[in-house]
C-alpha cells in the first residue's frame, strides 16, 4: 500500500526531519500542536496541524489511543514515531496493525525481542555473537544478584532490561556499592519502564562504543550501512557522534557489520534500526543492545553513505524492496555530530530553558544543521534539551575536525546556556584529535569541561592575582587581626 499521508509522532527537529523526506516523496504530513509548545518551529512545517494544546493534562506523544484516534480521523495512513517517546513500544505498531494504520517502523515482535535486553542478549548467544560475560536470565532481587556479581567478579554494570538512553544503569566496582546501585537502578527502571528487572554483565573499563546501522525489508533484504562511534558520552547519554569510526580496520569493521545483519536475520527484523557494541582495549567486540527506531545520530550515516535513512524506512513500511545492496553502500568522507542541548557545563551540565534571544548557525557548504529552534522560540523544560544537531562533513578526520572548530567560532546561542563551549574544548583535547578515545574520555581526557579563550584565562588569572595581592596586604598590616583567618594565612603571619 502507497503511503500518502503521515501522522508524525513527535516534535522539534526530528519532527522536520521527517517532514523534509516525506514532502520529498509527496506525501502529506500532520502533527500535533501541543500547550507546551503553541508556538514550536516544527509546526510551520506540516501539511496540517492538529490542535490539543486545550487538553493540558494529555502528553499526546505518549498516547496511543489518542495517536489512533486522529489517525483514523483525519484518514491518516501511517505513523512515524520518530525517536524517543513510543518509538520503542510494541503495543503502537500493534494497534496499527489492528486498525489497518502502517506503522513505519518495525514490527512489534521485533520490538519486543530487540527492546527487551534479556531477550536481545539471548539471541545474540544463539547466533553465536559473542557477549560480555553475564546473569543467565533477569535479576529481580538483591540476593540474587549478589550470588550473580560473585560469580562474574567485580566490576560490573547493571542494566534495566526494558531500559534505553542510559536510563537504568549502573556500574558497581565493589561488592559494598551493590546494595545502593541495586536500588538505584532498579527505582529508575521502575519509574521509568515500570519494569524493575535487572541484567547485570561483566563491566569493561574504558571501551569504545560503536554502532552499526542497518536497513532491512519484508522481502529478507538486509544490509548495514557501516559504523557511528558514540564513545563521547556523559552519565551512558551520547553527546558526540562520527562515521567511520577511526577505531576499526576494515576486517573489523567487516567482522561487525556482518554480525549486525546476522542478529537482524534471526529476528526477521525490518525497518531501520541500530545495532551497539562494545569494544574492550584488545578491539575484542561484544554486543550490547539493539535500538528499534531511528537514532539522534543517524544524519552522520546519511552524510558519509549518501543515503536518505528517512526515506527507506517509509518505503520499506510501504512493502517495498531495498532497491540497495551492500555492495552499493561506499563510505564517502567523515562527518562528525555535535548534539547542541540547552544545558550549563560550567553548573554540571545543568538544564537551561528559557527564550532563544538568539540563534546563529553559519551557512557553510560542509555543515548541515538539524534544529527544531531559531531566534524568538522558547526551550521548554516539558522535553530533551536538544536545540540543534550540527553536522560537519569532510574528506578525511582532520578535515572533518578543522571544519567544526570553524563552525564552533561561528555559532552563536544566546538567552540559553548550550554545550557549545563543551565542544570547543572537545575539539583541541588531543586524543579527540588523535581519534584515541573511549567512554571515560570526559573524566579522564579532559582538562575541563568547558572552553575557555586565551584572554579569558589571562584575564581570570589578573583577577586572582589582584584578589591575592589584596589579601595578603590586608594581612600584613593586621587588618585581619580582629577576623577569621585561615589556618593557612595565619601561619604566614605567624612567620612573617
Amino acid at each position: 500500500m502507497k503511503i500518502n499521508s503521515i501522522l508524525i509522532a513527535n516534535r522539534g527537529e526530528i519532527a522536520i526531519r521527517i517532514a523534509r523526506t516525506a514532502k520529498s516523496m509527496g506525501i502529506k504530513t500532520y502533527m500535533f500542536m501541543s500547550h507546551h509548545e503553541p508556538n514550536a518551529l516544527h509546526l510551520d512545517h506540516a501539511d496540517e496541524v492538529i490542535d490539543v494544546s486545550d487538553n493540558s493534562f494529555i502528553n499526546v506523544y505518549t498516547n496511543i489511543d489518542k495517536l489512533i484516534e486522529t489517525a483514523l480521523h483525519y484518514k491518516i495512513d501511517a505513523i512515524h514515531p520518530g525517536y524517543g517517546f513510543l518509538s520503542e513500544n510494541p503495543f503502537l505498531p500493534r494497534e496499527c496493525e489492528r486498525n489497518n494504520i502502517i506503522f513505519i517502523g518495525p514490527s512489534s515482535k521485533a520490538i519486543n525481542q530487540m527492546g527487551n535486553k534479556g531477550m536481545a542478549r539471548d539471541m545474540a548467544v544463539k547466533n553465536k555473537i559473542p557477549v560480555l560475560q553475564g546473569s543467565k536470565g533477569v535479576i529481580t532481587t538483591l540476593e540474587e544478584a549478589e550470588i550473580t556479581a560473585k560469580d562474574i567478579g567485580y566490576p560490573i554494570i547493571l542494566k534495566a532490561v526494558a531500559g534505553g538512553g542510559g536510563k537504568g544503569m549502573r556500574v558497581v566496582r565493589k561488592k559494598t556499592e551493590l546494595p545502593l546501585m541495586f536500588k538505584l537502578a532498579t527505582n529508575e527502571a521502575k519509574s521509568l519502564f515500570d519494569n524493575d528487572s535487572m541484567l547485570i554483565e561483566k563491566y569493561v573499563e574504558n571501551p569504545r562504543h560503536v554502532e552499526f546501522q542497518v536497513l532491512a525489508d519484508k522481502h529478507g533484504n538486509i544490509i548495514h550501512l557501516y559504523e557511528r562511534e558514540c564513545s563521547i558520552q556523559r552519565k551512558h547519554q551520547k553527546l558526540l557522534e562520527e562515521a567511520p569510526s577511526a577505531a576499526l580496520t576494515e576486517e573489523l569493521r567487516q567482522k561487525i557489520g556482518a554480525d549486525a545483519v546476522k542478529i537482524c536475520k534471526a529476528t526477521n527484523y525490518y525497518s531501520a534500526g541500530t545495532v551497539e557494541f562494545l569494544l574492550d582495549d584488545e578491539l575484542n567486540h561484544y554486543f550490547m543492545e539493539m535500538n528499534t527506531r531511528v537514532q539522534v545520530e543517524h544524519p552522520v550515516t546519511e552524510e558519509i553513505t549518501g543515503v536518505d535513512i528517512i526515506e527507506q524506512q517509509i518505503r520499506v513500511a510501504q512493502g517495498e524492496e531495498l532497491s540497495l545492496k551492500q555492495d552499493d553502500i561506499q563510505i564517502n568522507g567523515w562527518a562528525i555530530e555535535l548534539r547542541v542541548n540547552a544545558e550549563d557545563v560550567q553548573a554540571g551540565f545543568a538544564p537551561s530553558t528559557g527564550l532563544i534571544e538568539q540563534m546563529d548557525i553559519p551557512n557553510k557548504k560542509y555543515l548541515r544543521c538539524d534544529s527544531g529552534y531559531q531566534t524568538g522560540k522558547v526551550v521548554v523544560s516539558s522535553f530533551d534539551s536538544l536545540v540543534a544537531k550540527l553536522i560537519i562533513t569532510g574528506k578525511t578526520r582532520n578535515e572533518a575536525i578543522k571544519n567544526a572548530r570553524t563552525v564552533l567560532n561561528s555559532t552563536t546561542i544566546k538567552g540559553v546556556k548550550t554545550t557549545l563551549p563543551f565542544f570547543k574544548q572537545v575539539m583541541q583535547t588531543p586524543s579527540f584529535i588523535k581519534g584515541n578515545y573511549t567512554t571515560s574520555f570526559i573524566d579522564k581526557d579532559l582538562e575541563q569541561s568547558y572552553f575557555q579563550e586565551d584572554n579569558e584565562i589571562i584575564a581570570a588569572a589578573a583577577l586572582a592575582m589582584e584578589a591575592y595581592l589584596k589579601e595578603q596586604a590586608k594581612i600584613n598590616s593586621g587588618e585581619l587581626d580582629n577576623k577569621q583567618v585561615s589556618a593557612w594565612a595565619m601561619s604566614k603571619k605567624i612567620k612573617g
